[in-house]
């Protein structure tokens, strides 16, 4: 098994099926080979840039974009002082795949380049 898989079986079958649709999703879009446990919760990435991944909290599951603010859509809940944005999910029927897939579609094109803002933060703290 793993270690995404592993991650879902610790929290509730309503979470995870809700993590195991959006996990089929992203790795149909993005590749399983580009996801890893990142920070404790599973995260794609387009070359080394972090661009969608999915927690849970007493929410729900929130699936974050890093650049979500890019995409102009106002179903998604801006995070933090940068560029992600965020949906909530309680239910796998919540999920509108469409909509989903275009969401996906524009995190794998409108690529953040936070590895590149990290270098250049630290280069500029020396």
């Amino acid at each position: 098994m793993d270690e995404i898989s592993q991650y879902h079986k610790n929290y509730p079958a309503q979470q995870a099926k809700v993590m195991k649709k959006l996990r089929e999703e992203l790795d149909k879009a993005l590749g399983q080979e580009h996801s890893r446990l990142w920070h404790g919760a599973p995260v794609w990435f387009v070359e080394e840039n972090p661009v969608a991944g999915y927690s849970v909290n007493a929410r729900g599951v929130c699936l974050l974009f890093w650049n979500g603010k890019a995409f102009k859509d106002a179903s998604l809940h801006p995070v933090g002082k940068f560029f992600a944005a965020e949906l909530r999910y309680t239910d796998v029927s919540e999920i509108q795949i469409t909509k989903l897939r275009g969401l996906i579609r524009q995190a794998k094109t409108k690529v953040w380049d936070s590895a590149g803002h990290i270098r250049k933060a630290r280069a500029s703290s020396k």
